[in-house]
């Protein structure tokens, strides 16, 4: 039964707080309601650009049907009787070649030939892309170079074959574009590091104990754990040949901004962040830091989120693989009955900073 304004029409839609968050057309309300206009008989988005209506006129709905039933038509302009996947599956194939394009292009096209390409806008381009892969084209083209030029490097004896495999043929535009892409130069990313230096401080928390890592580009690690010997061990065994600073005075600013964030996640976690991983990998974490403080999402969900709702078993391997707990909140991902499940640094861990940010 739809939640009609019957009794005291002209008061209730002034304190409803769904009345304020179409005034404001909030993204967070997208697929939790919609709303009629008892004055045209349209029902629409509470996101909706259209003319906003008379608080008196309102009527609020759960579904499309429940509108339909009410005796309201669809809105036109926002099309509330289309799920996102609806809006969007006319352009799945377009989005997917775009994807073929970038991962096979020599140079990263330009964002108005591949919109020219799919027969789009610049704008409906760009916008539709990062909705289904989470990513901005460009950023795409980066993730994906990345992962092609860290597998090339593995496997090759050479930098400059494993820049030609990559992609790369042209030297000056490997070295411009190679710390961007691995963090550190090709030969000490092929050397395992040797020769990067990261910082790590270590203290006691709530939760245990805590590990920042930075190396020169950003908070490159955040773990948790029981003692600081493991904590150290995993870092020294993620960057083998890297020069490793213990305790180092120059972490202690961040190290007290995820200090802070653990008792009060209210406060945010704003870090100068080095995140490597895959096209996939990056397209999951940016998801996740999508996720606002006090949610929770299941793995089917995040996988549709970012386009690929078959890919659930590698939404869960990407979350696991992520190093930077809370920057990148995997502890927000739950399981599809809304249990609580594997967590890097321990299931009690998770389910405590999620009661500690509900609480707030």
């Amino acid at each position: 039964m739809c939640s009609s304004l019957t009794s005291a029409p002209y008061l209730m839609p002034l304190i409803d707080p769904r009345w304020q968050q179409i005034q404001q057309r909030d993204p967070a309300a997208e697929g939790r309601f919609l709303y009629g206009v008892r004055t045209t008989g349209i029902y629409c988005r509470p996101t909706c650009g259209a003319r906003t209506p008379k608080p008196e006129n309102v009527q609020y709905f759960s579904s499309a049907a429940e509108a339909e039933l009410a005796g309201f038509r669809a809105c036109k302009r926002c099309k509330p009787g289309l799920t996102k996947a609806d809006a969007q599956a006319p352009h799945v194939e377009s989005i997917a070649q775009a994807c073929r394009h970038i991962q096979h292009a020599e140079h990263v096209p330009s964002l108005q030939a591949l919109a020219e390409t799919a027969g789009l806008s610049v704008s409906h381009f760009h916008r539709l892309f990062k909705a289904a892969t989470g990513l901005t084209p460009r950023a795409y083209a980066m993730a994906h170079r990345s992962q092609r030029l860290r597998e090339h490097l593995q496997a090759s004896q050479s930098v400059t074959d494993a820049m030609l495999e990559a992609g790369f043929n042209s030297s000056g535009r490997f070295y411009a574009q190679s710390d961007h892409l691995l963090g550190m130069t090709p030969t000490r990313y092929q050397q395992g590091g040797r020769g990067m230096l990261i910082r790590a401080g270590i203290a006691p928390c709530s939760l245990g104990m805590l590990l920042v890592a930075a190396s020169e580009r950003g908070v490159c690690a955040i773990a948790m754990g029981d003692n600081a010997a493991t904590l150290l061990h995993e870092l020294h065994a993620r960057f083998p040949h890297a020069n490793v600073v213990e305790q180092d005075a120059t972490l202690e600013q961040q190290l007290a901004s995820v200090l802070r964030f653990i008792e009060t996640p209210a406060l945010g976690l704003d870090l100068p962040l080095d995140i490597q991983g895959t096209a996939f990998q990056q397209r999951v974490w940016q998801a996740l830091r999508n996720i606002p403080r006090g949610s929770t999402i299941s793995y089917r969900q995040l996988a549709e989120r970012i386009g690929a709702p078959k890919a659930i078993r590698a939404v869960a391997s990407a979350c696991a693989a992520n190093m930077l707990a809370m920057a990148i909140p995997c502890h927000r991902v739950v399981g599809s009955d809304g249990r609580l499940t594997g967590y890097r640094w321990g299931i009690a861990r998770k389910q405590e900073l999620l009661k500690r940010e509900a609480s707030q």
